[in-house]
């Protein structure tokens, strides 16, 4: 007997190593991105405060006792979005929609002496994996948002989150507003 497996439910439990294929702007700074996993409580978003309708993954740092949201390098043969789905599949075992870029932070590396742009952006998890390459070497824990701002070991991804957290709360208050308009809009056209 033969069966017959979609790739799309298939991960290689490897990650990519090396860095010959890395990106680095002219100035030699190298470029990573990375993803905040978040989803909603209630598996959507409520009409409540955003930050206590969500949760956010955060990751251990292999090299540290730090918790991080996933990042790595941006490789040459891959998209910025593409490069930000895979490290964080690798890291975190999640996959999901990633959404338009938080932003590109200047940063360096407390263990290299150099350099480093890293973009960041949010990941709408929709399947979290049981086995995906570095879960021997990584633990993942969800946690609130003011729960991810303590323990997240790097400023830049703090100031990701806060961006995240007001993009969200700005698609809230658009939502909310357009609820209102056309509840009065229908109640207008059935007092005709």
């Amino acid at each position: 007997m033969v069966a017959l497996v979609s790739q799309e439910n298939v991960v290689a439990l490897v990650s990519r190593t090396g860095r010959h294929l890395q990106r680095y702007t002219k100035a030699g700074c190298r470029q990573v991105v990375g993803c905040i996993p978040y989803k909603y409580k209630n598996g959507k978003p409520d009409f409540l405060d955003i930050e206590e309708a969500l949760e956010v993954l955060v990751i251990s740092s292999q090299k540290g006792k730090g918790l991080l949201f996933p990042k790595g390098g941006w490789e040459l043969d891959e998209t910025i979005k593409e490069a930000a789905s895979r490290e964080t599949l690798e890291e975190a075992g999640v996959r999901g929609i990633v959404e338009r870029e938080l932003g590109m932070w200047s940063f360096k590396s407390k263990t290299h002496d150099t350099y480093y742009e890293g973009y960041m952006f949010p990941l709408l998890v929709q399947e979290e994996l049981n086995f995906w390459p570095e879960k021997n070497v990584r633990q993942r824990k969800w946690m609130s948002v003011s729960d991810a701002k303590e323990c997240c070991q790097h400023w830049w991804m703090k100031e990701a989150l806060d961006r995240l957290v007001n993009r969200l709360r700005s698609q809230q208050q658009l939502e909310q507003e357009e609820v209102v308009s056309c509840s009065l809009s229908y109640q207008s056209k059935s007092n005709l």
